[in-house]
């Protein structure tokens, strides 16, 4: 629960308080007060309504528009006489702004950012100024327009939300880390960051006025009217996450207008709302999304969904504390705590809380009930302003005369000595002994902001102040001292307080009697209890002290424990508490970022030891952890689903029991990273009982051998606002003020307090102090698994609702062994016999849950079903149970397979109950709507032909028909024959009615197979022949139209249906054609038609019928007679057709036979008949299959079909043969690849020697080939040949002589290599081919020295001529050529001359021109003046420049491979 404390604001002079706002971040309120004799000012106060020295404004002007900075602690206040200042809270500067305005100033409003602001005053002048870095305006501003109207609201566009960008940060920052969730939601979430038609700096604005105009400023300054309403503009709203602009008028006329890039609006809805129209303001706020919370003076609060279209109101109630007639003026809404707050004309604050119900139940509440009106907070005068401060925990209201802050605090209270005390207001408690009944209400003169009791005090205090009550006898007032600590504590005489590094132990005067030191290592005192007569305190940096207070003095119990040393990343300590006989302490904490940690640390006083139990997994640091769920037992995996039911929480409070040591409870709060939103589709099931409890009651047993360990857990009651306590047998609780609390017990009427009964003490409430005890040691023994003492301990208990509440304790611990035996001692046989067939279930919680079914625990076993994911027996169970809305969603979301069911057994419930509406739209989606809804409508014949004609189902007319039929009226009958579509019916009515002529046409148009067969069976009981055959041809039962044809001797008609009809009535018309020797040709046909071949040839052969002959032998097969096969080849062979023939001796596998006669007869053999002649590799005699290839492959070579040969050959195995037919294709590339995938030294060589047939020189991949196929041959003579043809290339065609000698070179290396069988011819090669190398080095090496030495090469030149075999190797002429040139370029005409004359010689044909250039022949012969006769190669001048051309294209396809090394 929540109390609000009020604080009166303290201003500086007396006056009416105009104006109040708080800063957006900065915990500053300002207030403008307008002064009693004239002048105002603006004070700034703290949360606490404290005066914040020297910030303040006083001017001899009235304050008119106040408005902080967002980003920065500076307010803008407007004055009457239109000066604007501007007040730096952060540098405590004043700053005049220019003095623009003439009149009264009326606005003032800042964007988003802080860098820009408007105002404008009464006269209708609009400024927009820019800000510097400490929220100045410039001096000249951006904007400054004249409107013509008072302008009267403003509203900026926002820039990024601050929500999202928050939200951006958080992702950001977990991207950063590498959350892959995160990085995908921040790339995919872009897009959202940005508001359509908004710039992100909100730096445009839409300003409304008094003549309802309204205009867009952009951030370029440029004003322009955007909108106009029906009156004066009271509100301008922007709806964030809709980016529309809401404007409302005086009358109260609301128009949504959604924008443009450029501010531009269009009017998207415009409705007039309900409420009491008037001149003054009324006042609007968001509540939540698209929610518009109104209050214009009534008594009521309006509230505009403008999402969803909707409206409702939120009215006051006089039970509450409200008077009749009280008005609503203001309204504020804190987003943060979900709280809306409005004030009224009668001083009283009221507050509504939304709280919607969960899941389905949340589609299904009205508006006005998610809002919780709360009770209210009084205060003095007609409160007219209302705001929500920074933190949103201080509320600030303004009634003109005064001015007072709201804090909302959590609400005191304390349990212990069987005394209770609850705070009930800031100044008021109430206090509750539970021995003797008594209530009191109690006021204080302090505000309470601690409570703390014993079995005769109460002690309250307020951080300055401590009050001690005395209620042993009444509740008289014992003591009264000062003191600041925020920590008191209560033992018989003694009250203990703190002081900074020390504990006072004071008495109820105040006077101290003992000082308790702290060091400085241990700190400040952070928390402080007792229990027994043991005081713990723990101290800010971890320290855990015990004292035994029992003394006169307080004395150390056991020596202080350092928790930050034992346990790792622990920060403050938030609560210690100590158990009864001082063994153990539990501290709960926060961790050293500030989040709340998760785990509970006992510290055993006597051993030193800390042990832990984790919330956020449900298990303590001693248990033992098993991965392999088939292994472990039922009770281990019992204990595993109780761990997970509390997993996910963090500790708020612990309390240990005053009389059992080891009993310790935890109150655990959902974590926020575990309090997420059902995805859409659960969400559909989910309600409160189904989400995970906010907030869980956590049993615990802290043992010496066990460490801690769950002994049970539930969910906190919704009425409930937290645990105060324990005391076994009870819980005690206190309740919300507000909530139904049907069935909570409280200690007295007007208490707030409630107790409830611990689970395993149902039935020993009153029970005596042994049998207590023996509860108590079971529960203890159970939870540790010790079953042999837990059964002794209650061994003398004998009542049979003792043992049913241990048999529902068995529900939440999972112990079905228990279970058993308490069902046993109950008597309970029905939930044996259900335990008995539940067995050989495989989930735990499946079995424990009908077990809870069986004890009535039904929200348990819903639990449970769901736990385990039994879609199956949920299903049935809310069928059993009755709850049959929830039976249907789970069958559709998640036991689709029973949905049907689940729909048939309501429509039987419902039917069972007498609501027919109800049960036939079930029956309908289970789909039996059919045969159910004629049953149970068959006593109402006029409901059920209602029906049957409204939803038109053809299956229910034609029953329908049946139905009416069966009464007589055909007529009737009939309609709903046709209506269902029902031919046949039709047909037999009308046939029966003797009206055949329509029966014929309605089959005759549907063509019903079924309707024509029963009209023609009544043509042919009339012997209408002709008609019976059409509609027996019209319902395709060929066989009864052949039977009439054949009986009736019609021919023509029987061949056509026969051909229509299946084989064996086709063999059957053939056999009554065969009879007639005019009708054999018929016959023949009909037979090969029904696959009767031996049939339709023996009749081919027998009447010579050679046309049918051929057709069917095209349908001959391996399956067909070989003697038939034979004779059909036999009879194509005489007449010619022989690839007729051919085909059949395939067909009659005669492999040989067919080959010979192909061979013979020159039949081309095709693909497909080269395939059926090939015997599959299954085959048992490869080798005749070998041959049979061969002789296939041979026979395609002879007519050509060398691919189709050479496929053979390779199928056969004979890859020589099949490269030489490869050969004789030419198809190169096959050859290549061939080649290649053979790997066979004679294949090789074969394709090497064809390529060198090819035109090897002009293409350089042809002759790798040829080189790379001689190498894996091994031929290397038949390679060194080939290079040897390359270099003499070289020479005859290039003059390379380089290349030649490389070539030359290549092929002496293989030469030599090679293993030929003649040896002296493979020397006699080798010396000629070492000679030609030798004549062709020394050209080449003339060559080179020309350059350097010219007479030396033309001696060697000189030299070689004379070498006899020079021809062999060099040609004559390339030498004459070479000497020839030299001399004539050195002028030496005579002696060119004359190795011209002597190259004639020794080359009687030479064509001179091909080794000399034909411009030094002229040159020659012009010089020595010698006439160019014939042969001198002045015939070939003309081609001499293709040959150059030629030669260089082949020198560029040869520059890559120069000297063939």
């Amino acid at each position: 629960m929540t109390v609000y404390f009020d604080h009166r604001v303290q201003p500086p002079a007396a006056g009416a308080n105009v104006d109040i706002a708080w800063h957006p971040t900065h915990p500053y309120l300002a207030v403008a007060t307008r002064g009693e004799v004239g002048g105002g000012y603006v004070q700034l106060y703290n949360e606490e309504g404290e005066p914040i020295e020297n910030s303040n404004v006083q001017r001899s002007f009235s304050p008119s528009a106040l408005a902080w900075n967002p980003s920065k602690q500076s307010v803008a206040v407007g004055w009457e006489n239109g000066e604007i200042h501007i007040w730096s809270e952060q540098h405590h500067e004043l700053f005049e702004a220019p003095k623009l305005h003439k009149g009264e100033v009326c606005l003032i409003v800042w964007n988003d950012a802080g860098s820009r602001a408007l105002t404008a005053d009464r006269t209708g002048l609009v400024i927009m100024w820019k800000c510097d870095t400490r929220g100045r305006f410039t001096t000249t501003p951006l904007c400054k327009e004249e409107l013509n109207q008072v302008p009267t609201q403003c509203v900026f566009q926002p820039g990024i939300d601050t929500d999202i960008s928050a939200e951006t940060s958080a992702l950001a920052r977990a991207a950063v880390s590498g959350d892959q969730r995160a990085l995908d939601m921040f790339a995919w979430d872009k897009s959202s960051l940005k508001l359509p038609g908004s710039n992100t700096d909100g730096l445009t604005c839409y300003v409304g006025g008094s003549e309802g105009k309204g205009y867009f400023i952009d951030d370029k300054g440029a004003c322009n009217q955007v909108l106009t309403t029906d009156g004066p503009i009271k509100k301008l709203l922007f709806n964030r996450h809709r980016n529309i602009l809401v404007a409302v008028t005086q009358s109260l006329m609301l128009t949504q207008y959604s924008l443009s890039s450029d501010g531009k609006t269009t009017e998207t809805m415009k409705v007039k709302l309900s409420g009491k129209a008037s001149e003054t303001d009324c006042d609007m706020v968001w509540a939540g999304k698209g929610l518009l919370a109104t209050a214009s003076g009534e008594c009521v609060i309006r509230m505009w969904d403008l999402d969803k279209d909707d409206n409702y109101i939120l009215g006051l109630d006089a039970q509450q504390g409200f008077e009749t007639g009280e008005c609503i003026n203001c309204v504020a809404y804190s987003s943060k705590k979900g709280v809306l707050a409005g004030g009224t004309d009668k001083g009283r604050v009221a507050m509504w809380k939304f709280a919607p119900s969960q899941g389905i139940m949340a589609r299904k509440q009205d508006g006005e009930t998610k809002w919780k009106l709360q009770a209210p907070s009084v205060l003095e005068g007609n409160i007219l302003q209302a705001k929500w401060g920074t933190s949103r925990d201080y509320l600030a209201l303004n009634s003109i005369g005064s001015v007072v802050i709201l804090h909302a605090l959590d609400m005191n209270a304390h349990i212990k000595d069987q005394v209770a005390a609850v705070q009930t207001g800031p100044s008021s408690m109430t206090l509750d002994i539970l021995g003797s009944g008594s209530h009191h209400e109690v006021k204080t003169d302090i505000h309470i902001k601690g409570i703390y009791t014993t079995k005769e005090h109460v002690a309250i205090w307020n951080g300055r102040k401590v009050v001690v009550y005395d209620i042993s006898s009444a509740v008289r007032a014992a003591g009264t001292f000062s003191t600041d600590s925020n920590l008191v504590c209560l033992y018989e005489q003694n009250a203990y307080t703190t002081e900074p590094g020390k504990i006072q132990v004071r008495n109820f005067q105040g006077t101290v009697k003992q000082l308790i030191p702290l060091n400085e290592m241990e700190g400040e005192p952070a928390t402080m209890d007792v229990s027994g007569h043991f005081l713990v305190v723990t101290t800010t940096t971890g320290f855990v002290k015990v004292f035994d207070v029992s003394r006169r003095e307080a004395k150390p119990h056991c020596s202080p424990i350092n928790l930050s040393e034992s346990v790792t990343g622990l920060g403050t300590i938030t609560m210690g508490k100590i158990n009864s006989n001082g063994t153990k302490v539990c501290v709960i904490a926060n961790k050293s970022n500030g989040t709340p940690d998760s785990k509970l640390y006992v510290w055993d006083c006597d051993l030193g030891t800390v042990t832990v139990f984790d919330l956020a997994t449900g298990r303590g640091d001693q248990e033992d952890y098993s991965s392999q769920d088939d292994e472990i037992s039922d009770a281990e995996r019992g204990r595993a689903e109780a761990a997970h039911d509390i997993a996910g929480r963090y500790p708020q409070a612990v309390h240990w029991d005053p009389n059992e040591p080891k009993l310790l409870i935890c109150q655990a709060k959902l974590s926020e990273s575990n309090d997420k939103p059902a995805t859409k589709k659960s969400s559909l099931l989910m309600t409160m009982k189904d989400s995970p409890p906010d907030v869980m009651i956590i049993s615990l047993f802290s043992t010496l051998e066990h460490g801690i360990v769950l002994q049970d857990s539930f969910g906190l009651a919704p009425a409930f606002s937290h645990l105060l306590g324990l005391k076994v047998p009870y819980f005690y609780f206190i309740k919300k003020a507000g909530e139904k609390s049907d069935g909570v017990t409280s200690l007295s009427p007007g208490s707030l307090v409630a107790k409830q009964v611990m689970r395993d003490f149902v039935g020993l409430e009153e029970g005596d102090k042994n049998a207590q005890e023996a509860m108590m040691n079971f529960s203890y023994f159970l939870t540790i698994g010790n079953m042999d003492e837990a059964f002794k301990a209650i061994k003398l208990i004998k009542s049979e609702t003792v043992w049913e509440n241990m048999a529902k304790m068995c529900v939440k611990t999972r112990r079905l062994d228990v279970a058993k035996v308490c069902l046993g001692n109950m008597g309970h046989a029905r939930g044996a016999r259900a335990m008995r067939e539940v067995e050989n279930e495989a989930e735990l919680d499946a079995k424990v849950a009908m077990l809870g079914i069986q004890l009535g625990q039904l929200e348990d076993a819903e639990r449970l079903y769901k736990n385990c994911t039994r879609h199956d027996l949920l299903n049935e169970f809310y069928q059993a149970s009755g709850q049959w809305g929830k039976a249907m969603e789970t069958a559709e979301l998640h036991d689709r397979i029973h949905l049907r069911t689940t729909y048939y057994n309501y429509a039987k419930h419902l039917e069972a109950k007498g609501d027919i509406n109800g049960a036939i739209p079930n029956y309908e989606k289970s789909d039996t709507h059919r045969f159910e809804v004629p049953r149970m409508l068959f006593d109402e014949p006029q409901a059920l032909e209602a029906y049957i004609m409204k939803h038109k189902d053809k299956s229910l007319r034609r029953w329908w028909a049946q139905y009416m039929e069966s009464t007589g009226e055909m007529e009737t009958a009939l309609q709903f024959y046709e209506a269902g579509q029902d031919f046949l019916s039709l047909v037999r009515v009308y046939c029966y009615c003797g009206n055949l002529e329509k029966a014929a046409e309605i089959a005759n148009e549907t063509g019903d197979k079924a309707a024509c067969y029963h009209l023609a069976r009544q043509y042919e009981n009339q012997d209408n022949i002709k008609e019976a055959i059409h509609f027996f041809t019209r319902a395709q039962a060929y066989s009864q139209a052949i039977r009439l044809c054949k009986e009736n001797n019609l021919e023509d008609q029987l061949m056509n249906l026969a051909l229509m009809s299946s084989n064996e009535d086709m063999i059957e018309a053939a056999r009554y054609y065969e009879t007639n020797s005019s009708t054999m040709d018929k016959a023949v046909m009909l037979f090969h038609k029904g696959g009767h071949f031996s049939k339709a040839l023996e009749l081919a052969f027998k009447t010579q019928q050679f046309g049918a002959l051929q057709l069917i032998a095209e349908d001959l097969d391996e399956r067909t007679d070989p003697i038939l096969l034979n004779r059909c080849a036999e009879f194509f062979m005489e007449h010619g057709q022989y690839d007729k023939a051919v085909d059949l001796m395939v067909v009659a596998k005669k492999y040989n036979e067919a080959l010979d006669l192909c061979q013979s007869q020159s039949v081309p053999i095709t693909e497909r008949l080269a395939e059926k002649m090939t015997l599959s590799k299954d085959n048992k005699n490869n080798e005749v299959r070998l041959k049979l290839l061969e002789k296939v492959a041979d026979i395609c070579f002879l007519q050509g079909s060398y691919h189709l040969a050479t496929k053979k050959y390779t199928q056969a195995g004979n890859k020589a043969k099949a490269m030489r037919a490869l050969l004789k294709s030419g198809d190169t590339e096959k050859i290549i690849f061939f080649a290649g995938v053979s790997r066979q030294k004679e294949i090789y060589v074969m394709a090497a020697n064809y390529l060198q047939s090819l035109d090897w020189r002009k293409d350089p991949e042809i002759m790798k080939n040829i080189i790379g196929f001689y190498t894996k041959g091994r031929a290397l003579d038949s390679l060194a040949g080939f290079y040897d043809a390359c270099a003499q290339v070289e020479i005859d065609e290039y003059q390379n002589y380089d290349k030649a000698l490389g070539a030359l070179s290549e092929a002496y290396k293989c030469l030599s290599k090679a293993k030929m069988k003649n040896a002296s011819l493979q020397e006699e090669k080798l010396g000629a081919l070492k000679s030609r190398i030798g004549l062709i080095k020394k050209f080449v090496t003339a060559r080179r020295v020309y350059d350097e030495d010219p007479d030396e090469a033309m001696r060697q030149c000189q030299v070689l001529l004379e070498e006899p075999d020079l021809d062999n190797a060099v040609r004559i002429g390339d030498v004459f050529g070479m000497m020839i040139e030299h001399y004539a370029r050195q002028e030496n005409y005579k002696k060119a001359y004359a190795f011209m004359e002597d190259m004639r010689g020794r080359i009687p044909t030479v064509n001179m021109a091909y080794y000399v250039n034909m411009r030094t022949i002229e040159a020659v012969h012009r010089a020595l003046d010698i006439p160019l006769g014939r042969g001198m190669g002045a015939e070939t001048t003309a081609g001499q420049g293709e040959d150059d051309d030629v030669e260089e294209d082949v020198q560029e396809d040869f520059q890559d491979d120069e000297g063939f090394c």
